[in-house]
Formats: C-alpha cells, structure tokens, sequence
C-alpha cells in the first residue's frame, strides 16, 4: 500500500480546507467578530498538518483500489475533524461531539444542527458553517482531483469510490478534468443563484449562505426558522429551482452545457425523478387542501418547495411540516430515503437504484412463469450488467440493515423510539429537516456519535466505509 501517497494526498486535502476557511476569517476581521482568534487558530492548525503530510514524497503517484478506498474516506473524517475547530474554539458549539456533530453535518450536507439559536452565531461561523456544504456537495475528492493533476495515473479509482451512485462515469478522457469541468459547472450554478436571491431581495450574505446550502443540498440558513423568516414566493421559486437542478446528475448539466440536449431528455433516472417531484407535489397539495384546510395556491406553493427539498436532501423549511397531515408526512419520509439522481450533489438511495430495484423484481416475476427467459434489466435501450443489479441489491438490504443495526443502538441509549427512527433515517439519508435542532442537542454523546457515522456512511454510500473497515481490505 502506498501509504506516502496516501499522506500526501491528505496533505492537499487539509490545505485546502485551510485556504476554504480564508473568507470565513476575512468576514470575522471586518465584523471584529468573536470568532475571529479561533479561525486564526482553525487555519494555523490545519495549514501545519497539512504541510507536514505533504512532506512525504512517494516512490509513485500510481493510485491503486485500495488506496482510493482509504483516501476518499479519511479525506471526509480529517475534513470534518479540523472542520470543527471553529466551532469548538469559538465556542459556538461547547462540546467537542457537538461540534464534530456540527461539522460534520455540514461537509455531508445533512444540514442537522445542534444549535438552537443560529442567529446569534457572528458571520465567520456561519459563513464557515455553510460553506461546508458547498465543499462537500461536489465532494471533496473530485476537488482534490482537479487540484492535483499528478493522480490522473489512476485517479478515477479515487473518483470512484468517492462519487455517489452505481453509474458513474467520466465525461472527459482525464479524470482531472473532469473534476474540473464538473466544479465550473458547480461554479456556474453557485453565481446564478447567489445574484437571483440578492435581485428577489436578500442581502449578499444571505444569498451566499443559501445558495451554498441550495446547490451543495444542505440546508443550513442563517435563520432560525430557515426559509420561512424570507416569507417570499420570489425566494422560494429560486431556491426550488435550484434544488431540482442540483438533484440531477451533474454528468447531464456538463452535457446541456456543450449542447447536447437530447442526454436530458434520454435519460430515464432524471426523468423518473422529476416525474415523483410532479405526482407528489400533487398528492401533497390535494392533502393539504382536504386536510389542513390550506386553498389552492398555498397548498401549492407548500408543496412543491418542501417536496423538492426532500427529494433532493436540501432540508430548507417555508413553514413547520411537522404540523402537516400525517399522509403528506409520511410521503415526505419516503421522498427523504429515495433522494435524488445519481451523480448529483444529493444522498439518499437514489432514483436509479430504485429503477433498478423496482426492474430487477419485475423481471424476478417474470421468470416464475417463464423459467427459460433471458430477461435482462434495461434502463432505456441500455442493458443493466448483472453485477450491477446485484449491487443494488445488496446496497439496499445493507441501508436497511444499518438504519435498523443504529436504530437499535440508540434505543439502547434511551433514546425514545419514534425519535430514534426519524433522527436514525434523516442521518443516513442525509437530510436534517426530521430533525429538530432542541431534539438532536438532548441526545447523549454517544447517541450523536452514532449519528455522525450514519451522517459519514450515508455520504459515502455504505461500501466505502465499510470495505476500509472490513479486516480483509488491510491483508495483502
């Protein structure tokens, strides 16, 4: 194993999040803020271990699985861990699991908190607790990649294992470059939206903050009833449309980008995708009509901002869903476990697992009355690899099987039953909006830590971390 590789590779990862944190420090400068000696700090730290792991100097750049496999996932831990230096040495987070919790909520873009008031956090923190969702919604490890072009050799394994979704593919011949033509795409969204939201009438502070919630899918505001405090149609249809867009595979933004207009309209996960958004904003609509009494047009508007900000993992809230009728609740629910397509910034099991999930027992039914058929799973004119259904598969009975192994884990903890399914299932999928910031703060330490691994796992699709984990990755 090629660990001064591995080492340096860290090295860029842990210098750029200490560059990421520059703008956080400039705006506790101007503001004079609290927080401005414990970013000072967050950067010294950060920048010094991370030069010291880009000391070492590998024999070879050659990136092989395993290394792939080890960077993706300690990239995301060590992120998150020095990423919670502000808050813990700000003190907006008192404890060290809090801000953890914190943190890495942020770079997984769960949007869950344990702050109760944000709006008393001074701007550096929130600039820096937003941010964290813009860094990690692209991922991190594409960022390395276009950054450090020495780990082409090999380095669409690391894309790979760190990109979510069974099928993800390099648009370009060069996976640095493709790393960096998907990140303007991300750049190109980002800009569009922070300008819309400042002309519907937010400051530029503001507009930074949920445009890096918007299009990384987190879900942090600055406010603490979130979109709601806007109470503007205006700032509702900007952000819906973004999380729509950000919930699709950023593999068909590059290809709109370049003119190639028919891999929209072929592609069957985006059009399975929007076509849930549109049956369920129009069953929740009718249900807030029949049952809560809501008329058309806001029934409407409700309905279609929170179920695109479930489906697509953001978390923003326009008004207190947990209010809602039970069938729309729940609806909400199944929304937040399928997520959005592959290849976009969202979690969740995702749209084309589902496809192929919903495929692969149709064509099992198919086969009970015709036990001679070659009867392959197909998305579109393309045939799905066995190996591929089969990792569908075992992908999902592996999410169920840890949201009920975690589940476990926190009742036995005392955590009361009903929280621990909905904190448990928000977590995985990485979506905050079950949560609430006065529940999550209750929970005991432990309780939190579990989350964070569900947080951790559900980013990183299950099989990254768990193949590091398993004994047989480290024997030769």
């Amino acid at each position: 194993m090629n660990i001064k590789l591995i080492s340096r590779a860290l090295g860029v990862v842990l210098c750029c999040e200490a560059v990421a944190m520059l703008p956080s420090l400039g705006l506790s400068w101007a503001e004079q803020g609290s927080d401005k000696t414990a970013f000072m700090a967050s950067i010294a730290i950060t920048s010094m271990a991370g030069s010291a792991l880009l000391l070492t100097k590998p024999r070879t750049m050659q990136v092989g699985y395993k290394e792939g496999f080890i960077v993706a996932t300690l990239a995301w831990l060590i992120l998150s861990v020095f990423g919670a230096l502000p808050f813990y040495l700000s003190g907006a987070t008192p404890h060290l699991v809090d801000a953890l919790f914190e943190s890495i909520s942020g770079f997984t873009t769960t949007g869950a908190s344990v702050i109760v008031d944000v709006e008393t956090l001074p701007q550096g923190i929130l600039f820096w607790r937003s941010f964290t969702h813009w860094l990690g919604g692209m991922g991190i490890i594409v960022l390395t990649l276009a950054l450090m072009p020495s780990l082409n050799v090999a380095g669409f394994r690391m894309f790979k294992a760190e990109v979510p979704g069974p099928t993800k593919s390099k648009v370009l011949p060069k996976v640095a470059q493709t790393a960096r033509e998907l990140y303007k795409v991300y750049l190109i969204f980002t800009l569009a939206q922070i300008v819309l939201l400042k002309l519907a009438g937010m400051s530029w502070f503001d507009s930074f903050i949920h445009t890096f919630g918007t299009v990384g899918t987190g879900g942090f505001s600055s406010r603490n009833a979130s979109i709601a405090a806007y109470d503007s149609v205006a700032v509702e249809l900007i952000i819906v449309f973004f999380m729509i867009l950000c919930g699709i595979s950023f593999t068909i933004h590059f290809s709109l980008l370049r003119g190639k207009f028919r891999t929209f309209y072929k592609d069957p996960e985006t059009k399975v995708y929007l076509s849930i958004i549109a049956a369920s904003v129009g069953f929740v609509t009718i249900n807030l009509m029949n049952d809560a009494g809501y008329d058309l047009a806001k029934a409407l508007r409700q309905a279609l901002f929170h179920v695109s900000a479930v489906i697509s993992s953001t978390g923003f809230l326009a008004e207190d869903i947990h209010q809602w009728p039970d069938f729309s609740r729940y609806l909400l629910v199944l929304l937040m476990l399928t997520g959005a397509c592959s290849g976009s910034t969202a979690c969740g099991i995702k749209v084309i697992r589902i496809i192929i999930i919903f495929k692969s027992l149709s064509n099992q039914m198919a086969r009970l009355t015709h036990p001679q058929a070659v009867i392959p799973v197909r998305l579109g004119n393309t045939v799905i690899p066995q190996e591929v259904v089969t990792t569908v598969q075992n992908f999902f009975v592996l999410f169920i099987a840890s949201m009920v192994f975690a589940i476990g884990l926190l009742v036995a903890m005392g955590v009361e039953g009903n929280t621990a399914i909905a904190v448990v299932a928000s977590s995985i999928s990485c979506l905050g909006v079950v949560d609430s910031s006065t529940t999550l703060v209750n929970l005991p330490a432990a309780a939190k830590l579990v989350l964070t691994f569900c947080m951790f796992i559900g980013r990183l699709e299950l099989f990254t971390v768990l193949v590091v984990l398993n004994i047989k990755f480290w024997r030769k």
